[in-house]
């Protein structure tokens, strides 16, 4: 594939493997001798290739990435990894040709092969289900850094080793992306690293070669449903992580019916949790004192141990994602007094997690939070946890991609109508789709659930949210959601800059109101 050239995160001192051996381990067919060839790193992206690396010529929907192999070869590629197809188009590049008949399916082991990733010491954690992923990668690192321990991440918002990190492209890297981070991770003395892991991620093979110490699993809720024929099969792809070849360990929130079945069908050892009352589990949640950058909560689990402790952040859902990274933890080998410890020492969990239930406001003036929830239950969950804790009125503005399921557009117009008193429908990522059919099926959504709800259309991003601070006033919350940490606007295949959180600051100072 073409790619964009993104920065990655991968070996600075890359190890030499013979081309020869890699072939013959995999059984590999090849174009020609490769005795003296060598290859240092894995790359599926033209545009990032390396001197030494191994260009993986992958089948496209629109192009086929094999066509870009004298582009990889002038690059510096040392060999090409293709299928029958590629390998044709492959052959005038100059470099040798290896063949296999997936090369998709090949990607991961292969990329754990050149980087020795199965040699990695550090302890593995990963993540998956609809909404606080994300959240719970940053919490699990935070905690992580908190007890002294040198982590990494990789998640939707960007992958990071420590104070170096770059932006990421995907939920999930491709294989040979995520194999180059975790050897760079070892050359950084990484203990820990935790992974953002979406179904898609499963369903591709970007995770394979890699089996964690311990997954975590957050919940289920209507998404995606343009890649997956039905909530069932979406759900089977998340359970694929739960299997012994990707995972020693699971932690399952049995908060839903999915949850509770993920636990009895997962062929690994699992600890639940619940987060809400009546729900039996090994671990269960109790929440505390509740404020709107604030959430305390108790933690307890077998043998009456228990923590307590809080977050600075809003929500009982952050509560959840809280209690899920801590109980990943102590899965993991580390003990629960040693966290308690830590976290009473520092007055909680230190964390940051951008553009999740983000707040970019100051001390006066309305309360606004930039987030990047765009599925019904997202929007519920936060809805009802600012419910909690405002005073005033809650304004929402937020859209819907362009191109991906519009099945849930009804129920988020819905959702946002029943939990705000104001509702402002803008344009996120329109794509390829034409952004005023969006908007219509949210109204829709919004006033067939309210009829008579206080709904709003206003296109632009940058006027929607300026309109929404010029309509608050102290102890009122505006929430944006969808643009989280992005910073662009996807439309006709452009990726146009766009930042909902500096635009937001600049509104807020605009207004008058600090940021």
């Amino acid at each position: 594939m073409t790619g964009t050239g993104t920065a990655m995160l991968r070996p600075e001192h890359p190890v030499l493997r013979s081309l020869s051996r890699l072939a013959a381990d995999f059984g590999f067919e090849t174009s020609e001798r490769v005795d003296s060839a060598e290859v240092s790193g894995v790359t599926v992206d033209s545009k990032a290739v390396e001197p030494g690396d191994l260009y993986v010529g992958l089948p496209g929907r629109r192009v086929h990435g094999a066509s870009f192999a004298a582009d990889a070869a002038k690059a510096g590629a040392a060999a090409v990894l293709t299928d029958a197809v590629g390998a044709e188009l492959a052959a005038t590049a100059g470099i040798p040709v290896l063949v296999t008949d997936d090369p998709r399916a090949a990607l991961g082991d292969v990329a754990a092969w050149v980087y020795r990733t199965a040699e990695n010491p550090a302890t593995l954690f990963a993540v998956t289900g609809t909404n606080g992923k994300t959240s719970v990668v940053y919490l699990i690192t935070a905690i992580l850094t908190q007890i002294g321990v040198r982590a990494g991440l990789s998640s939707t918002a960007e992958r990071r080793i420590g104070d170096v990190a770059v932006t990421s492209s995907l939920t999930t890297p491709e294989a040979s992306e995520l194999h180059g981070l975790l050897a760079r991770m070892r050359e950084a003395g990484v203990r820990a690293a935790a992974v953002e892991v979406s179904a898609q991620a499963l369903s591709r093979h970007r995770v394979d070669g890699i089996v964690f110490d311990v997954v975590g699993f957050t919940n289920l809720s209507h998404d995606h449903l343009d890649d997956y024929a039905s909530m069932n099969e979406y759900y089977r792809a998340k359970l694929a992580l739960f299997e012994p070849e990707r995972a020693a360990r699971g932690v399952v929130t049995v908060d839903t019916e999915w949850g509770g079945r993920l636990a009895d069908e997962s062929r690994i050892p699992v600890t639940t949790l619940a987060t809400v009352s009546g729900v039996a589990a090994d671990w269960t949640l109790e929440l505390g004192e509740l404020a709107i950058d604030r959430t305390e909560f108790t933690l307890s689990g077998p043998d009456g141990r228990s923590l307590t402790t809080s977050i600075p952040m809003l929500g009982s859902f952050m509560a959840a994602n809280a209690a899920l990274a801590i109980v990943m933890l102590v899965e993991s080998g580390f003990d629960l007094e040693a966290i308690g410890h830590v976290l009473t020492r520092d007055g909680g969990i230190d964390a940051f997690i951008p553009g999740r239930a983000e707040r970019v406001s100051g001390d006066s003036g309305p309360v606004v939070f930039v987030d990047y929830g765009h599925t019904p239950n997202a929007f519920e969950r936060i809805l009802a946890s600012l419910r909690e804790v405002t005073a005033g009125r809650i304004i929402m503005v937020f859209g819907a991609d362009g191109d991906r399921d519009a099945t849930k557009r009804a129920d988020m117009g819905a959702i946002a109508a029943r939990g705000a008193d104001e509702v402002i429908i803008t344009d996120f990522h329109p794509r390829y789709e034409d952004p005023a059919v969006i908007r219509t099926a949210l109204i829709h959504g919004a006033l067939d659930a309210v009829p008579g709800a206080h709904v709003e259309e206003i296109a632009d991003q940058r006027v929607a949210i300026r309109t929404a601070i010029a309509h608050a006033g102290e102890g009122d919350v505006v929430f944006y959601a969808g643009p989280g940490h992005e910073n662009y606007q996807e439309v006709a295949g452009v990726h146009v800059p766009y930042s909902a959180r500096e635009e937001t600051k600049q509104a807020l100072r605009e207004a008058g109101w600090p940021a």
